[in-house]
């Protein structure tokens, strides 16, 4: 596989790795490559990249290897290497950031994924909540997965795990001003 170095000194003359400690108040350099994230992960053999390597890759300033990854977003912040790490290295935390970056980027692999993603981020910024009917069918659509799920769709239904109405929480104002502040802080960065 061909490893294409990204420049790891941004425009502002601030290091990546410096970018990544400031937004997701992860240190990168904590990590000393003991393995422990890796080895209590439940989707690592789905990933291109396990936990301790993205975080030497980035280390190294191998920054475009880490955004093109598939390892970003299959990660699904258990929190599991968390919790096992010793130095308390934040990765679901700084998988995130990655993700954010790699979509301001424009290196995403999975194109469903992001579709995904901010459908997600609608439900949840116009409603409070994520409303998973419209989620579902919205994502159907857009991906080009016209039937997927549909078989599913009416035992959730009568089930009541989903509705055809979102619920919408009482202050979604609140709701609002995080989404407003988060977009002025990428604004800033």
């Amino acid at each position: 596989m061909e490893t294409v170095r990204l420049s790891s000194t941004l425009s502002s003359g601030k290091s990546f790795l410096e970018k990544v400690q400031t937004e997701s108040q992860v240190n990168v350099r904590d990590c000393y490559q003991c393995g422990k994230c890796s080895a209590g992960c439940p989707f690592v053999e789905a990933m291109d990249y396990s936990s301790h390597k993205i975080l030497r890759l980035l280390q190294l300033g191998q920054i475009e290897t880490v955004l093109k990854s598939k390892s970003i977003w299959i990660c699904s912040h258990c929190a599991t290497c968390y919790t096992r790490c010793p130095k308390k290295v934040d990765i679901p935390r700084l998988m995130e950031f990655l993700r954010m970056e790699a979509n301001r980027q424009g290196f995403i692999g999975e194109k469903t994924v992001n579709i995904f993603s901010n459908l997600f981020l609608t439900s949840v910024r116009l409603t409070g909540r994520v409303h998973e009917m419209g989620t579902m069918g919205f994502y159907n659509l857009l991906s080009g997965h016209l039937f997927q799920d549909v078989l599913s769709a009416p035992g959730l239904f009568f089930n009541g795990k989903i509705t055809p109405i979102p619920h919408l929480i009482k202050n979604r104002k609140v709701i609002q001003k995080i989404f407003a502040n988060t977009k002025q802080r990428q604004g800033e960065s």
